[in-house]
This record gives structure tokens, C-alpha cells and sequence, in this order.
């Protein structure tokens, strides 16, 4: 008798159901989030006839917290089941919009007894390349969060302070600069910023860490800081710098954090077995390294082929046919954080001569910018599959033989 098992996860507490091959309840229970809650909830699988052998498969909606990567280690098939199909299954024999956490838990143990095959596992990846991922996204993250108090920093700025953004918004120098988080760290309001002097500005700029063209930095500073401009009241004034100090140090902890998480992201890469690989791909370095493999994993069952690793990270277009009308879109629904990944990878990758004279191919198509991206996102995604899978470097002569061809004296 095939048994399957359903977890609607809560914060606290969690509803298991188990329903055997025609539907029908085996049991059900509540079991918290701990370790005896996950003794409980295997007693409840060895009772309905689980085994090493033959073990009882998972789903869940949510697949994060202790006890579900404790049922991972044990090696059974866990199932996370998108809640929009969730709740479409629900609405197949509840009309009335119903719901229940043992409800769910049931529909959730159906879905695998009738279209587990339309549905994939979690991937089987080594305990390296789950620790891979947590760092890349860990360090993702971070970036994200820098560049939302960049952003708030610099709309904050422009409500009272407008020199600050003159000084430290220019080429290469941002406001999560060292230099801009130093300066503004000792000086956030325009009084106490024009008091600066030349030689307090020299050691703020020596104390960030630069070490070239400090005069020229410091007369650039003293000019911009003393010149004229707008200027909220006193009081108002002294209160604003107040929170841009607190945002400068908010922003100074996430700007630490993005760089202290990437170098352990890429020490963790450089031990995995792929990263050789990966890496002989253009664009890539040890911080898109890490992104791209925490991404895909190193189970390479997990893609039943190359087009589907694309479809999951957006790069293959989708199609949407109905009677006369037949249109091709780029894909919305997809890893957000691998195409994330892969904008950065063919943007690094450009400067290669192959890839550029790919992009210029696709442009001269008729082709945006990022759809020439994404069809360079597409063919080398193709190419990792491919070596990942035959444990060969990338070659660009065989990613790119049509190039390689015309480039070659057959063609002259």
C-alpha cells in the first residue's frame, strides 16, 4: 500500500496528515517544532511502513526550519509544493473556500498520490553545495539590502544636505563608499561638514583607506562643502544628521556583511569539486561562481536536460498559443535569484570576443539589450549543462562554431 505524507508548516507547530493510495486518511497529527515533535513524526511514518528502503515521500509548501532539513539528511523525497497550486487543488473538492490546517495537510498528501511525477523533489545536493548556497545567498542578500540604504541614504541626503551628494556621487565613488562613509560618519550635517579642515579631511581620508590623490580629494572636499547652498534650520538641521548618522552605520554593518559574506562564499566555492568548471566559464568569478552553483546544486538529476535548467532560470522565452493568437514572452516565473546571477555572469562575459560578437549579432537583429542578454543568458547556460554533465571545461570553439567558423580562413 503506497503511502504519502502531507506537512502544512506553521511557525510553532506543524499538521501531518498520511492518506494511502485511494485518498483515505491513515493518520493525521499535530507535532511541534522540535525534536520531539520530529520523533514523533517519524514514529508516525514507521507505523505506516516507512523504511530505508522504501521511504514514505514529503510534501510541504514552505521546506525551510530544522525539522524539514532533518527529514532531508534521511535521504526520503521532499516535495515543496507551490502554494498557488495548493490552492488549486484545494478548490478541485472545496467550492466553499473552506480551509483548514489538516485540510491542507491532506491536500498536500494528495497532490503526490495523484501528480507526484509532475512534480520535482528537492535536489539531493552535497552538504558543500548547500553550504555554498546559503553563503552566495546570504551575501545576495546583503547586496540587495546595501543598495535599499544607498538608495535611502541619497533621499535623505538631497532633503538637506545636497553637497554630500556632489562630493561622493561621481564616477567610480558612491555613497557606500569607504570615503563617503567615513567622511559622513564624522561630518553628517552641512555645518559641521563646512568646519571640516584640510588636515581632518586628509586623516578621515587616509582613516577610510585611500591612498592616492588625497590632496586632490581634500581640495575637492573643502570646495564642495564650503560652497553655497540651501540650508534647513539650525535645529532642523542638527535633528536630520542625527538619522543620516544612524543610516551611515546601518549602511557601514551591510557593506561589511556583503564583503565578509562574499570572501566566505567564495572560499566555500573554491573547495567544491565544480568550481574548475564553472570558473573556465567568461565572466564568472569566484563570487558569480558561488551565486550559479548554489543556485543549480550539484545533483545533476535535478534538470531532466539543458531546457529545463534554462526554463528555471528565465533564459528560455515561453509560449502562449490559443486558437488563432501565438505570441513568445520572455519568462516572469523563474529563479529569481539565478537570473539575478546570470545578468551579472554575461555582463562580466561581454568583453570575451565570442560572446561580443554574438550580443552584436543579436543586435543587429533587431534585439534589445536584454533580450540579447538573455539569448547569451540561454546558450550559455546550454554550454554549463553540458559540461557540468560530460566533466569538461568550456571551450568557446565549440560554444560559438558558427563564429569560430566565420572568424576561421575557410571563410576568406
Amino acid at each position: 500500500m503506497a503511502i504519502t505524507c502531507g506537512i502544512d508548516w506553521a511557525e510553532n507547530h506543524h499538521d501531518v496528515a498520511l492518506v494511502d493510495e485511494a485518498g483515505q486518511l491513515v493518520a493525521k497529527r499535530r507535532v511541534n517544532d522540535d525534536a520531539e515533535g520530529y520523533r514523533q513524526l517519524l514514529g508516525m511514518l514507521a507505523e505506516a511502513g516507512d523504511s530505508l528502503q522504501d521511504p514514505i515521500p514529503v510534501a510541504v509548501e514552505t521546506a525551510r526550519g530544522l525539522l524539514f532539513a532533518c527529514l532531508r539528511a534521511t535521504g526520503r523525497k521532499v516535495y515543496s509544493i507551490n502554494p498557488m497550486a495548493v490552492a488549486r487543488y484545494r478548490e478541485r473538492y472545496r467550492v466553499g473556500r473552506a480551509k483548514s490546517d489538516h485540510a491542507d495537510a491532506m491536500a498536500l498528501a494528495n497532490i503526490l498520490r495523484t501528480d507526484a511525477d509532475v512534480h520535482r523533489p528537492l535536489p539531493a545536493d552535497s552538504e558543500l553545495a548547500q553550504a555554498v548556497s546559503v553563503l552566495a545567498r546570504a551575501q545576495q542578500d546583503a547586496v540587495w539590502n546595501r543598495a535599499q540604504l544607498n538608495n535611502q541614504l541619497r533621499s535623505h541626503l538631497k532633503q538637506y544636505f545636497p553637497a554630500a551628494l556632489a562630493a561622493f556621487q561621481v564616477r567610480g565613488v558612491g555613497l557606500d563608499s569607504r570615503e563617503a562613509r567615513t567622511v559622513l560618519s564624522a561630518a553628517p550635517d552641512p555645518a559641521t561638514a563646512a568646519r571640516l579642515t584640510r588636515t581632518q579631511l586628509r586623516s578621515l581620508l587616509r582613516k577610510s583607506g585611500r591612498q592616492r590623490n588625497i590632496d586632490t580629494w581634500t581640495d575637492r572636499l573643502k570646495s564642495v562643502f564650503t560652497s553655497d547652498c540651501l540650508r534647513q534650520l539650525p535645529l532642523v538641521e542638527e535633528a536630520i544628521g542625527r538619522q543620516t548618522a544612524a543610516l551611515v552605520l546601518q549602511l557601514d554593518a551591510a557593506c561589511q556583511a556583503a564583503d565578509d559574506l562574499a570572501a566566505a562564499a567564495a572560499e566555500a566555492f573554491a573547495q567544491h569539486p565544480d568550481n574548475e568548471i564553472i570558473s573556465s566559464f567568461p565572466g564568472i568569478g569566484p563570487l558569480t561562481g558561488a551565486r550559479v552553483l548554489g543556485e543549480i546544486g550539484d545533483n545533476r538529476s535535478r534538470f531532466r536536460d539543458a531546457r529545463a535548467l534554462k526554463a528555471y532560470a528565465g533564459a528560455a522565452p515561453i509560449t502562449v498559443a490559443s486558437g488563432k493568437s501565438h505570441a513568445v514572452h520572455h519568462r516572469r516565473v523563474k529563479n529569481q535569484r539565478l537570473a539575478a546571477a546570470g545578468y551579472v555572469w554575461i555582463f562580466g562575459a561581454l568583453p570575451s570576443p565570442q560572446v561580443k560578437e554574438q550580443y552584436d549579432r543579436r543586435r543587429a537583429r533587431g534585439d534589445r539589450h536584454t533580450a540579447a542578454m538573455r539569448n547569451l543568458f540561454n546558450r550559455l547556460l546550454g554550454c554549463l549543462h553540458h559540461c557540468l554533465a560530460t566533466r569538461q571545461n568550456f571551450d568557446p570553439a565549440k560554444a560559438f562554431p558558427a563564429l569560430a567558423t566565420t572568424a576561421g580562413p575557410a571563410a576568406t
